[in-house]
C-alpha cells in the first residue's frame, strides 16, 4: 500500500518573505521531482511583482520553507535560467540561497568512476568556485572548446553543509536510493520514469565511436564491440556515488565524447550542463545534477527521470544538515548579489572581468 501524497494545505497561506530557500529546475522532469520530495505543499503567495510570469511551487522541505520554479517549457539554456532566477529573487525577498536542481552529463575519467544515476555537486577546485563557464564552436568531434571564465563559489553556509553531509555519507551512506523509492512508493504512478532503470541500460561506449544513426536505438545499431568494460561495483560502496568538483556549463549541449573526456583529464570536470552559469553570479547557490548521460553522441531518456530523483533526493539530505537559524542569518542573495557586483564594478579593470582560455 502506497503512503499518503503531499496534498496541498490550504491552511498554510505563508507570505513571499516567508521563504527562504529557492529551487530551480529547467525541465519538468526536474519539477516533478522536487515538488514531490515536498514534506508539505503551500498555497502560492500573491505575489508583488507584475512582470513575474514563473510557475511556482511551495512548500515546506524538512524544516525550510523553500520555494520552487522551473523555466518556461522549451526554453533552455544561460539566459532563461538567469530570467527565472532574478525573477525568483524579486518575487521572493528573503530567500538567502538557491539550489539548481536537475539532470547533467557526466564526465568519466581514470579517476572518476561516474555511472548513470550518480550525483555531481558543484564545489570549489583550486581558484575555480565549482561552476566554469565555457563556449564552443560546434557541438561535434574535433571542434574547438573555450572556457570564458569561472563563477563565484557557493555561499560558505552551503560548503560547511557539504563538508557535513559528505562526512556522514562516508561514516554510513546516503539516504539517496530510499529517498527515491520512498517518494515512488507515495505515489506509484511515478515508476514508469523515476525508478531505477536496468543496470545493464548503463553503457559507456569508446569516445572514437560516435552514434551511427540517430533515428535508431544503441541497442540497434551501436556495435558491443566499442563498449567500454567497467567492473560491478563493490556492494559496500554508495549507488548512487556521490562526486564532489567542478560542473561545466554552456548554453549549448555537450555531445563530443572526445573534448569530454579531454576536460575530465585536464581541468577535472565532472559533469556537464546548460543552466548554471546563468545563475551563480547572481543568486548565490548550489549545483547538483543527476547523470543521466555520458556527454556523447548516445543520448537517450531512459535515465533522465531516475537521474532527475537521485539529484533532489541528495538536495533534500543536505537541506536536512541545515539549521534555519542558520539560514535567518545570512543575507538576502539579492542584497548579496548587488553588493558583489557593486565591489567588481569598482574594482576591475574595464574589459578584464573574466578570462579566457583555448583547448583543443
Amino acid at each position: 500500500m502506497s503512503e499518503a501524497l503531499v496534498q496541498l494545505d490550504l491552511s498554510m497561506a505563508l507570505s513571499a518573505e516567508a521563504y527562504q530557500v529557492g529551487w530551480i529546475c529547467a525541465v519538468r522532469t526536474e519539477y516533478v521531482v522536487a515538488s514531490e520530495l515536498l514534506d508539505a505543499e503551500y498555497p502560492t503567495p500573491k505575489l508583488s511583482s507584475p512582470h513575474d510570469h514563473n510557475a511556482y511551487t511551495c512548500g515546506r522541505m524538512g524544516d525550510h520553507n523553500v520555494v520552487v520554479a522551473c523555466l518556461p517549457k522549451g526554453r533552455y539554456g544561460l539566459s532563461s535560467a538567469a530570467t527565472v532566477a532574478n525573477d525568483m529573487l524579486r518575487s521572493f525577498p528573503s530567500i538567502r540561497f538557491g539550489l539548481m536542481v536537475g539532470i547533467g552529463g557526466g564526465a568519466p575519467s581514470r579517476k572518476q568512476d561516474i555511472r548513470l544515476g550518480d550525483v555531481v555537486v558543484s564545489s570549489p577546485v583550486g581558484k575555480t568556485g565549482g561552476v566554469i563557464h565555457y563556449e564552443f564552436g560546434k557541438t561535434i568531434q574535433d571542434k574547438p572548446f573555450e572556457r570564458t571564465g569561472s563563477l563565484s563559489p557557493p555561499p560558505t553556509l552551503l560548503l560547511n553543509a557539504l563538508q557535513k553531509l559528505s562526512t556522514l555519507h562516508e561514516r554510513r551512506g546516503h539516504r539517496i536510493a530510499e529517498t527515491v523509492n520512498q517518494m515512488i512508493n507515495k505515489n506509484p504512478r511515478l515508476k514508469k520514469n523515476y525508478q531505477h532503470p536496468d543496470p545493464a541500460m548503463d553503457v559507456l561506449y569508446r569516445s572514437s565511436f560516435l552514434h551511427p544513426d540517430s533515428d535508431r536505438s544503441c541497442w540497434e545499431v551501436c556495435d558491443p564491440i566499442n563498449i567500454v568494460q567497467r567492473p560491478v561495483r563493490d556492494p559496500d560502496q554508495d549507488d548512487p556515488a556521490v562526486h564532489y568538483g567542478l560542473i561545466a556549463s554552456a548554453d549549448r549541449l555537450m555531445k563530443d565524447a572526445r573534448v569530454r573526456d579531454h576536460l575530465a583529464e585536464t581541468e577535472g570536470v565532472l559533469c556537464f550542463e546548460m543552466e548554471a552559469a546563468g545563475l551563480v553570479d547572481n543568486f548565490h547557490c548550489l549545483v547538483i545534477r543527476g547523470i543521466c548521460d555520458y556527454s556523447d553522441t548516445h543520448k537517450n531518456d531512459v535515465w533522465q527521470g531516475y537521474a532527475a530523483a537521485t539529484a533532489a533526493a541528495y538536495a533534500k539530505e543536505l537541506l536536512s544538515e541545515i539549521t534555519p537559524v542558520d539560514v535567518v542569518g545570512m543575507a538576502p542573495s539579492a542584497q548579496s548579489a548587488q553588493s558583489a557586483q557593486s565591489a567588481q564594478s569598482n574594482s576591475a579593470p574595464p574589459n578584464q572581468n573574466v578570462s579566457s582560455t583555448s583547448w583543443l
